[in-house]
This record gives structure tokens, sequence and C-alpha cells, in this order.
């Protein structure tokens, strides 16, 4: 199972975060609690997390209610954004237009090489189960979206196939008969939902031209 972080501040102000650093805020704290009491029903055999703070705290509030130690792994962090980390998305438009049309920011971490980097870290993590184990995978937008691509088969040389993770939302891979399947994508409970979306949740289903704002 991988996992969004809940909110952080630069989510709501439309900031490219990548791997600048940044933790919850109270909405994003609220998120991972209420979400991590659905998750500790199914009871996960391990947990893996980014060591960028606002994964770890999402995994925390697991770890609290399961007992599970938090395993961190650098793979899982967000994708580097380069040039664009800090900026607005609105900045991001204005300077360089060229390459946000395509969401490769410049002197950032290439689409090939993170959907390389993530879905090999979520391989290692699957060869660690049993069959019928679970392990959930705290991450970031953009560098578990195009995991999944990768891992799925899915092109990932361009725009995005499957669309933005909102905050604190969750998607199940599992891997059977040598093959990766995708059983639920982007999912959140209704009273994770209730405290607020993604800023770029509905502004992707204005703009196709936004549909990686996860990154941010």
């Amino acid at each position: 199972m991988l996992w969004r972080h809940g909110q952080t501040t630069w989510n709501v102000e439309h900031r490219y975060q990548g791997q600048t650093d940044i933790p919850l805020d109270d909405t994003g704290v609220a998120q991972a609690e209420q979400a991590a009491r659905r998750l500790a029903t199914l009871r996960p055999d391990a947990l893996f997390s980014s060591d960028l703070s606002r994964a770890q705290q999402t995994a925390a509030a697991l770890a609290k209610l399961t007992g599970l130690p938090v395993m961190l792994d650098k793979d899982l962090r967000e994708r580097y954004g380069g040039d664009w980390e800090g900026l607005s998305d609105q900045e991001i438009r204005e300077r360089y237009p060229t390459q946000r049309a395509t969401w490769n920011p410049p002197n950032g971490e290439p689409t090939l090489v993170i959907a390389e980097r993530v879905a090999g870290v979520l391989t290692r993590i699957a060869d660690t189960l049993d069959e019928g184990q679970l392990a959930i995978a705290v991450g970031h937008g953009a560098a578990l979206r195009i995991g999944m691509e990768r891992l799925l088969g899915i092109p990932v040389d361009g725009l995005p196939t499957l669309g933005s993770l909102v905050n604190c939302s969750w998607s199940v891979l599992e891997f059977r008969n040598a093959h990766w399947r995708l059983n639920e994508y982007n999912v959140t409970a209704p009273d994770v939902a209730a405290l607020g979306p993604s800023p770029f949740s509905d502004r992707d289903r204005t703009l196709p031209e936004a549909q990686t704002g996860d990154d941010q």
C-alpha cells in the first residue's frame, strides 16, 4: 500500500516542494491521524517511509497505533525539483513555460530517473514480504505516482496517465504471478477528505496541463 503524506503549508500555497523538507501543517497532522485509524484496521506487517519530515510525521501516526517501527528509505523521497523548489505554480508558469508544459523541472530529477528510483524501492519492499503480508510505504504524490506507472508498464516519459494523488490518500499495489496489479488508487476515508483535499485536486480536473500538480 502506498500512502501520500498529509497537507503542508506549501501544498496550500501551491508551492513546489520537491525535496525541500516542509513539515505537515495542522490539517495535515489531523489527516494523518484520521487516515491512520483506518489503515491500522488492516493490520499491516511493515511500515516504510521517505526520510522527509512530512512523510515521517504521517508514518508516525500509524506507527503509534500499530507499534510498527518506521523504516526510512531515502529512495521514497519526492522528485527533486531543481530550480522550481519553493516557487509557486504561477511563478513556474511565468518563468518556465516550456518546461512547465511537460512538467520537466530544470536542473531537477528527470522523470525516467525517478521512475526507476521509486519502482526499485517498491520492488525491494515487496521482496521483503511473505505471501499475504501487507507493507505500507509513505511517500509523496509525484514520486509514488511515477513509480506506480513504471511498475504497471505505463509510459512515464511525458504527461502522466494516472491522476494526481490527494493528500493522505492511499493506493494498493499487488504483485502476483510475476505481475504488478493496481487494486485501488487515490483512496481517502470520508472523514479524511472532509478535512480538505489537496489544493491541486480540483484544479487538475479543469486544467489538463496541471495533471502533475502532486509534485507540489
